[in-house]
C-alpha cells in the first residue's frame, strides 16, 4: 500500500492551485471526482463524466467551486486507497489527534437502470481529538450558472437553472452566501457524515445518517473486491496491474459501456500552455485498447458492454470522412463541439480551457486497426462474434482496402494538417489481418482475396516507403526522415518481427533520440510541426510500449530496469497522467487510459519475458 504525505496549511489555503498528480479519484461507473491530499474535492460533474462541472478548482481555484473538508489545525496529510476498492483516504496528522477523509461514491451493483448518483465524506477521529471545517461551494455549468440555497427538513438544497444538488450532513450546516459551511469538533471513536445527491425527477433528496453511510461503505468495498476478483493476472507486479484495472474499470459508462479516454478536461500538456483538450468521450481507439487490457485480465463482461456500446449506440455512416468518428459520446452522440471557457484561468494559468473537442471530426485510419484487433480478442477470449457484428467488421474492412492509402491526421490528433502516416498504414494492415484471421477460425464469410490483396500492399508500401535507409530506422511518414514512437507498436502489432535486423535498428534509433532515461517522446516537435505553440512532456504509452518492445526483442534486463524506472512516475496512489514533465511531475489529463492499459500490456509481456 502507498501512501502521499504532505503538510496542509490551516483551513486549506486556496491560494495555489494543487498539482496534478496530488490527487485520486473515486467513481460510481457513471462520473467521477478528483480528491486532492489535503481532503479537497477540486473536480466534479454530477450524474455524468461529460456533464457541466460543479466543482472545478483544479482549473481556477477562485471561480471553480470545491467541497472543502479539512481540520482547522495544521496537519500532515496521507491518501490511500481501502485495499483493492476505488474508495479513497485522505488521513490527518496533527499535534491533538488522527483523522480520515472516506471519499467513496457508492455502487450496490453496475446495473445500467441505476439513477441515484450520491458522494459521501465520513469523517472519522481515530485517535485524540480534532476541530473540522466544511465548505460546499458548487458553482454550476463550469462557474457559467449562478443558483441559490436554502435549508429544508435538515437538507441545503443548491439549485441552478439546471441541476439541483442536495447536501445531507450529520453536523451542523449553515448558509454562507451561495455556500454552505459547517464547523465541528470530533473526538476519538465519533465521526461525521456529508452526502451531496444530485436530485430533480423521481429522484427525491434523502438524509445519509451515519448508520447508511457505514452500509454504503461496506457495500461499495463488497462491490469492488467482487470485481477484482476476477483477475487472473498473478504476476511481479500484481498491485500496480490491479490499480491500473480498477482505474479502466472506475473509466466506465455503465449505461452504455462506454469508456472514456479520462474523466477531466483541459489538465495542461505543458504548464502554461495551449495544450489543453477534453478527454471525457470515447475514443474509439482508447477504448478498444482497453478492452484488450482488460481482456487480458480475465475481464470479459467490459468487452461485451463495449461491443454492445458499438452495436446499439454508435450509428456507422457513409462519407468522406469513413464510416466511424474517431470519438463519441458517452452515450454514443456524435456531435462534439468543441468551445472554450474563456472565463476559467486554467490549470496553473493554462489556458485555454476547453470543452468538447474538435479532434472529432479528424480522419484517422488506425482507429479501424483498434477496433477490429479488440473485435478480434473479444472472439477469442470472450464470446463469439454475432453474425450482426461480422456484417458490421467487413463492412469495416471493406471501407479500410478502399481508403487505407488517404492521407490522414494519426494517432496523435495532430492540428497541422493530414500525412500520410506510417501509424495508419500499419494500423490498416491490422484492422484487415485480423479480421482474416476471425474469418479463418470461425469459417465466416469474407471477400478474402480481395482483403489478402489490400493487406499485402500496405505490408509492401510499409517495408518500401516506410523505411529510411539513412536513419536505417522506420520513420514517421512517407517521404521524411524524422522519428515517432507510434512505430513502437510495429512488433506489438505482430507486424514485423521483435528481433527483425531492420527493427532492431529502429529500436536503438528510438533509445537514442526520443528515450530520455526510460521516459518517451512521441516525436520532436521542432522537426515534425503539429499546430501548436509549446512543448510537452514524455508520452506514458509510449513509455509503456518501448518496455514491451524491448521485452520482445530479447532486451529483458533493459525492458525490466524501464518498467521499474516508469514506475517510479506514477503517483502516491498508483495514478498516471497523459505524460511526464520534465522535472517528474504529471501533465495532462487524469487519470489516462492510455497509460494504464498500456501498464497492463507491458507488465503482462514482461512477466511472460522474465519466465
Amino acid at each position: 500500500m502507498t501512501v502521499a504525505e504532505n503538510i496542509r496549511p490551516h483551513r486549506g489555503d486556496t491560494s495555489g492551485c494543487v498539482p496534478i498528480a496530488e490527487h485520486g479519484l473515486i467513481g460510481d461507473l457513471r462520473t467521477a471526482a478528483l480528491v486532492d491530499t489535503g481532503g479537497t474535492i477540486d473536480w466534479y460533474c454530477p450524474a455524468r463524466f461529460d456533464a457541466p462541472s460543479v466543482f472545478a478548482s483544479i482549473l481556477d481555484t477562485d471561480r471553480g467551486g470545491a467541497f472543502r473538508l479539512t481540520p482547522e489545525v495544521p496537519a500532515r496529510t496521507k491518501q490511500f486507497y481501502f485495499p483493492d476498492t476505488n474508495i479513497l483516504i485522505t488521513r490527518f496528522f496533527a499535534d491533538d489527534g488522527v483523522a480520515e477523509v472516506q471519499d467513496f461514491m457508492p455502487i450496490v451493483d453496475d446495473s445500467r437502470e441505476a439513477d441515484r448518483h450520491r458522494l459521501i465524506r465520513r469523517v472519522l477521529c481515530v485517535r485524540g481529538s480534532l476541530p473540522f471545517t466544511a465548505r460546499v461551494a458548487p458553482r454550476f455549468d463550469y462557474a457559467r450558472q449562478s443558483h441559490t440555497v436554502r435549508t429544508a427538513e435538515g437538507l441545503t438544497v443548491f439549485a441552478s437553472p439546471e441541476l439541483s444538488l442536495a447536501l445531507t450532513s450529520s453536523v451542523t450546516t449553515e448558509i454562507d452566501g451561495p455556500d454552505a459551511v459547517s464547523s465541528f469538533k470530533l473526538v476519538e471513536g465519533e465521526a461525521a457524515v456529508f452526502a451531496l445527491d444530485r436530485i430533480g425527477g423521481a429522484v427525491q433528496p434523502r438524509s445519509c445518517p451515519l448508520a447508511e453511510a457505514e452500509q454504503l461503505f461496506d457495500a461499495t468495498v463488497r462491490y469492488w473486491r467482487r470485481w477484482l476478483s476476477q483477475s487472473r493476472y498473478r504476476g511481479r507486479w500484481r498491485e500496480m496491474v490491479h490499480r491500473s484495472a480498477l482505474t479502466l474499470k472506475l473509466l466506465t459508462y455503465a449505461p452504455t459501456g462506454a469508456i472514456v479516454a479520462a474523466p477531466t478536461t483541459s489538465l495542461p500538456e505543458q504548464i502554461g500552455g495551449e495544450r489543453n483538450w477534453d478527454y471525457r468521450y470515447v475514443w474509439i481507439r482508447d477504448a478498444a485498447f482497453c478492452i484488450y487490457a482488460l481482456l487480458r485480465l480475465g475481464f470479459t463482461q467490459e468487452a461485451e458492454a463495449f461491443v454492445r456500446f458499438l452495436s446499439e449506440d454508435i450509428c456507422l455512416k457513409s462519407g468522406p470522412g469513413g464510416p466511424l468518428q474517431i470519438m463519441y459520446g458517452i452515450d454514443g452522440r456524435s456531435d462534439i463541439p468543441e468551445e472554450i471557457l474563456s472565463h476559467l484561468r486554467g490549470h496553473l494559468g493554462s489556458s485555454p480551457v476547453r470543452v468538447g473537442n474538435a479532434a472529432v471530426d479528424q480522419l484517422q485510419l488506425d482507429i479501424y486497426g483498434a477496433l477490429v484487433d479488440s473485435l478480434y480478442l473479444y472472439d477469442k477470449w470472450g464470446r463469439p462474434l454475432a453474425s450482426d457484428h461480422w456484417d458490421t467488421v467487413c463492412e469495416l474492412v471493406g471501407w479500410v482496402c478502399d481508403n487505407w492509402d488517404r492521407p490522414d491526421m494519426s494517432v496523435w490528433e495532430t492540428r497541422a494538417g493530414p500525412g500520410r502516416f506510417l501509424y495508419s498504414r500499419l494500423m490498416c494492415w491490422v484492422a484487415i489481418e485480423r479480421a482474416m484471421r476471425i474469418a479463418r477460425h470461425r469459417g465466416l464469410p469474407a471477400d478474402m482475396p480481395r482483403w489478402s490483396r489490400a493487406r499485402d500492399d500496405i505490408y509492401r508500401r510499409i517495408m518500401r516507403s516506410g523505411w529510411s535507409p539513412r536513419r536505417r530506422a522506420f520513420v514517421q511518414r512517407e517521404g521524411e526522415e524524422v522519428l515517432d514512437a507510434s512505430v513502437l507498436m510495429m512488433p506489438l502489432a505482430k507486424f514485423i518481427s521483435p528481433t527483425d535486423p531492420k527493427w532492431l535498428s529502429t529500436l536503438d534509433a528510438l533509445g537514442e533520440e526520443l528515450v530520455s532515461d526510460s521516459l518517451v517522446y512521441r516525436y520532436d516537435p521542432t522537426v515534425s510541426p503539429d499546430g501548436l505553440r509549446g512543448e510537452e512532456g514524455t508520452f506514458s504509452i509510449c513509455s509503456f510500449w518501448y518496455v514491451e518492445a524491448l521485452s520482445r526483442a530479447g532486451r529483458v534486463d533493459e525492458a525490466r530496469l524501464a518498467f521499474e524506472k516508469m514506475l517510479t512516475y506514477a503517483n502516491h496512489v498508483g495514478l498516471y497522467a497523459e505524460e511526464i514533465g520534465r522535472t517528474g511531475e504529471q501533465i495532462g489529463n487524469f487519470p489516462q487510459a492510455f497509460t494504464h492499459l498500456s501498464l497492463i500490456s507491458a507488465a503482462f509481456n514482461l512477466d511472460r519475458a522474465l519466465g
